[in-house]
Formats: structure tokens, sequence, C-alpha cells
């Protein structure tokens, strides 16, 4: 299984940042690869909520999510799939002063694995990943600084 993460530090309280993070309406502003919400079921962001997306051409194609795990004020886990991996990702908001640390983390199992993939996973594929979870902690970062003015 391969792991992937990032981190960035965006002004304000959390209750703030969860509240920009949590909706999914937003995500097309900051969130890598996102395209449009599908079909969201539940009370997002709580456990068992889901969420069906879908990211531009050539992109991730249809993602599912499932909230597995949620606290206020600490983050949420998810259960994500689409056409290329299945794992968890997990979202965690710690308070810094008077900002806040959102570290964004995914552990990816590829759905197609062959005798070379781990070489390919580790010099490319993960890379790959932590720079998509770079750009979206990065753009939530304008997105949330936008926000506080």
């Amino acid at each position: 299984m391969g792991r992937a993460s990032a981190s960035t530090i965006v002004p304000g309280r959390i209750v703030e940042a969860e509240e920009l993070w949590y909706d999914p309406h937003r995500w097309p502003s900051w969130v890598d690869g996102f395209g449009q919400v599908v079909k969201l079921e539940g009370d997002w962001p709580r456990v068992g909520a889901r969420l069906l997306w879908q990211s531009p051409p050539k992109g991730r194609g249809l993602v599912q999510e499932r909230v597995t795990a949620y606290e206020a004020r600490t983050g949420q886990t998810l259960e994500v799939e689409d056409e290329r991996l299945s794992g968890l990702q997990a979202v965690v908001f710690e308070a810094v002063g008077d900002e806040v640390r959102v570290t964004l983390a995914l552990d990816y199992e590829l759905k197609q694995r062959r005798a070379f993939t781990p070489l390919l996973e580790r010099a490319f594929i993960r890379r790959s990943m932590v720079d998509s979870l770079r750009r979206t902690v990065t753009r939530f970062t304008y997105e949330r600084r936008a926000e506080v003015g």
C-alpha cells in the first residue's frame, strides 16, 4: 500500500477551516482534479455519508467517497475509490496558535498490479499522489485566505 500526504497552515479557527473543507460544492475551486458533485447521500461530513463526484476529462473519472470516521474540530476519514485505486483518505485539523494546520493523507492500493508496479509506485505514482495532495492543500490555503480577506 502506498502513502502520500501534504500539510498547510491556514488562518483562523478550526471551525472556520472545517466549514470550507467540508463543503463539496466549493471543492471545484481547490480540490485537485475535482469536476462536479454527482450525488450526495447522508449527513456530510458525518459517518456513513456518501459522495459521488466526477473529475474533468482525462482525470480520475467517477470517484466514490464514504465517510468512515468523523470528529468535529479534529478530522474525517473516507474510503475512496476510483477506477485505478482504492484507499483511505484522512484530513486532520490542529490548532497552531491563531492558525490551523491541515494535513491531508491518502493510503492507497492500486487496483491493477503487475510485476513492475512496486518500482513504478516508488518512482512515479507516489510522487504524483503527493503532488496532487500538495496542490489541493495549497489551493485550499488560497481559498481560506481569500475568505479571511
